[in-house]
């Protein structure tokens, strides 16, 4: 069985269209045993009354606070159907996958079952996303290696913008994502994350010391030192229209995002790299 959970805040019309993709391709000619949840983060657009008037088979936890993305997700992967608290194992849902999906997507025809399929052919994959497109059909970057110093430099350093979406920025080639072949990747974009329950009993939920950005870098990271794999499954393909959330609280959004990679940079590098990244972006003033 797969558990699809969405974390949704004043997106309603985004959701719908979500909604409306994800269950026609569950439905399509090879049909999946699945339940979906939405963590409505008390939206003011009539989110929770169009769910229950137009999706009435989703699981709606309406909350009366903003919990944002980790808390929302954390909290869906928690509760059982009935409400109910989770037992200690999350393969106690009787879920063996759970897709972790924004509400700003679109699932395109045959998406789900290609993910599962491959997962189900590769018993060490921890985690894996799809090919994510723009609205135009365009490719979205949406998979990479895990960030380095040379990624941060890259990123802060105008004069190195020529080295963006290249190797050294941990993109992956294009032309990998327009050919079927499935690939090993660092993570995937936290838009459309197809993770084993088995994974998770063994590392764990989201860290809710990210409020949003390098969560998924960082849950990606700790199924790696698991010894688990990640892949990008290129057949399987989700349309991303991106930030439709985030761009409504912009004016916090730079400072979170330091905070976040501060706290990525903490757990993840060796001491003389932690240094380096810290004290460079310290001297930027972020």
């Amino acid at each position: 069985m797969l558990t699809v959970i969405i974390v949704s805040w004043n997106v309603r019309d985004l959701l719908r269209g979500c909604l409306t993709s994800l269950f026609a391709d569950l439905a399509s000619a090879a049909p999946i045993s699945a339940r979906v949840i939405v963590v409505d983060s008390a939206s003011t657009d009539g989110t929770p009354d169009m769910l229950r008037a137009e999706f009435p088979q989703v699981k709606l936890i309406a909350r009366a606070d903003n919990i944002g993305f980790v808390k929302g997700n954390n909290l869906a992967m928690r509760e059982m159907e009935n409400g109910a608290a989770l037992n200690a194992s999350l393969a106690d849902l009787n879920s063996e996958f759970i897709w972790l999906l924004n509400p700003d997507t679109l699932v395109k025809p045959g998406a789900t079952r290609t993910l599962i399929d491959f997962m189900q052919t590769r018993p060490k994959c921890g985690m894996c996303g799809p090919t994510l497109r723009n609205p135009d059909g365009s490719l979205q970057h949406g998979a990479f290696a895990f960030p380095g110093l040379a990624q941060l430099f890259i990123d802060t350093v105008p004069r190195l913008g020529r080295w963006r979406n290249s190797r050294w920025d941990g993109r992956y080639p294009p032309a990998w994502f327009e050919r079927p072949t499935p690939f090993q990747i660092g993570f995937p974009l936290g838009a459309a994350m197809l993770v084993r329950a088995k994974t998770l009993d063994e590392v764990g939920l989201l860290d809710e010391g990210f409020e949003m950005y390098s969560e998924e870098v960082d849950w990606a990271k700790r199924i790696a030192d698991a010894g688990w794999e990640r892949w990008c499954v290129p057949a399987a393909q989700v349309v991303h229209y991106g930030g439709a959330s985030t761009s409504q609280a912009s004016a916090r959004t730079k400072r979170i995002l330091w905070q976040s990679r501060r706290r990525y940079f903490g757990k993840h590098y060796a001491p003389l790299k932690r240094w380096v990244a810290l004290r460079w972006v310290d001297w930027l003033g972020y």
